[in-house]
């Protein structure tokens, strides 16, 4: 996407809100995780304001440790985000599809069979956002008692990466002529067999579908550690990442991109679009109010344990004075490393203690979040992109659709009035939209 002036936006979807307890308010419907409905009205909400894709988060597997905390948390009745996206693709007829699937516990064939599908489905608006499976109970549902060594996830999702890209090319575009008078269906001169033979994986291929509309899905990505930066850089289209403030996301943005140009990629065709949690009100004290009301719904148990989950389990936080400071250090985890260091960093730089570090992951995850009037929310975001600090962001309402609905309606239009958000949709495809270059076919390429 080049920038002209104007941000891209994506809306990261919870059936509830990101607010621990959002799904206690009562203006949240209490079936929303499995209501088609619910989604299509967010979907339409995002698409109405000209947002350039919906992003569907996942993790294959309830993240909470005992039922007490199981009985708490509104997240674990939703459903899979392909599946959701397959359905919305029908509804909801121009803004873009994000479905989150792990390298970890899926088969590349399987699932670059589900991403053309989805991105056939809904005329080329699908995209995947490419994890490393980062929650220690998802190993137990796929038969290991513990997730893969960090680097090693990372190994494994470049392979799969490789063999999804090279599945999606064998069958050229034009390859399925479907001539009824000849009796031909596919030209098999344009169909390429991959026969790939890795270190994880063993794929003949072909793909049993058409190449997909966009050539490949969208790649996004999601991961800030070392190895998570190199990748993005390699693969990535559009990065989503936790930056809690300009200064940090300057300093991401100017190593990301840089790393992608030692790669021979182009600035504008990788994406950073950090997350930025809004509380909108048409007064600061509004804004306030809205954030203390949510913020009463969330059991401190389920606060306490959504912080050790997030610093990667290596903390007994009901041990621990939580008026003390947070050391600017811990014990590396295996899990979201990037998450880690940056709610870290983001205590060390506001001299926090463990109660108030507790709280700001229950209410942000250590993204940045904006509690103020449009114009306080449009000003940040400006800066951020001014500053090269973002080319857009992943907006994640507290709460929805109350959340959605007061920044579609009050920043959305302040953005505009500036300049920095388009009225309108400028093309088919998600990657139309986006700025993103349609790739070349490697066996034509190659020939």
């Amino acid at each position: 996407m080049a920038r002209n002036g104007e941000m891209a936006l994506g809306l990261y979807v919870l059936q509830a809100g990101y607010i621990e307890g959002a799904w206690r308010d009562p203006s949240v419907p209490k079936t929303g995780g499995v209501d088609i409905d619910h989604y299509a009205h967010l979907a339409a909400l995002a698409e109405g304001a000209a947002f350039h894709f919906v992003f569907l988060p996942d993790s294959p597997s309830v993240v909470e440790r005992d039922n007490a905390n199981i009985a708490r948390a509104g997240r674990n009745d939703t459903f899979e985000p392909i599946t959701l996206l397959s359905a919305l693709s029908s509804r909801i007829k121009n803004i873009g599809f994000v479905a989150t699937a792990t390298t970890t516990y899926h088969q590349p064939y399987h699932l670059a069979r589900m991403m053309a599908s989805l991105d056939h489905l809904s005329h080329g608006r699908a995209a995947w956002n490419i994890v490393t499976s980062g929650n220690k109970f998802e190993g137990a549902n796929f038969g290991d008692e513990d997730i893969p060594e960090h680097d090693a996830r990372y190994e494994r999702a470049r392979e799969f990466v490789g063999v999804m890209k090279g599945l999606w090319d064998t069958w050229e575009d034009d390859a399925f002529v479907r001539d009824k008078k000849s009796g031909i269906f596919v030209d098999t001169a344009k169909l390429h067999l991959l026969n790939h033979r890795g270190t994880y994986f063993s794929v003949r291929g072909p793909l049993n579908i058409a190449r997909p509309p966009q050539g490949y899905p969208v790649l996004v990505q999601a991961g800030s550690s070392d190895a998570g930066v190199r990748f993005a850089a390699e693969f990535a289209e559009v990065v989503f990442t936790a930056q809690p403030s300009i200064e940090s996301g300057k300093h991401y943005y100017a190593n990301l991109k840089e790393k992608a140009r030692q790669l021979g990629r182009h600035d504008d065709q990788v994406l950073v679009m950090p997350g930025i949690v809004p509380i909108v009100g048409r007064t600061k004290q509004e804004a306030s109010d809205k954030l203390k009301k949510l913020q009463s719904y969330t059991d401190t148990e389920v606060m306490t344990e959504t912080a050790e989950r997030w610093l990667g389990f290596v903390t007994d936080l009901r041990s621990v004075d939580l008026d003390t400071l947070v050391p600017t250090t811990l014990p590396r985890t295996n899990f979201i490393q990037s998450r880690q260091k940056v709610l870290l960093e983001l205590a060390a730089r506001q001299k926090m203690t463990w109660r108030q570090l507790i709280r700001s992951i229950s209410d942000s995850r250590g993204h940045l979040m904006v509690v103020g009037t449009p114009d306080d929310l449009a000003e940040a975001m400006i800066n951020a992109f001014d500053e090269y600090a973002a080319d857009g962001f992943n907006v994640i309402p507290a709460i929805v659709p109350s959340g959605l609905k007061d920044f579609t309606e009050l920043v959305v239009p302040e953005l505009r009035r500036r300049g920095k958000f388009r009225y309108s949709c400028s093309g088919q495809t998600l990657r139309e939209n986006l700025g993103l270059k349609r790739p070349l076919n490697r066996f034509t390429r190659a020939a």
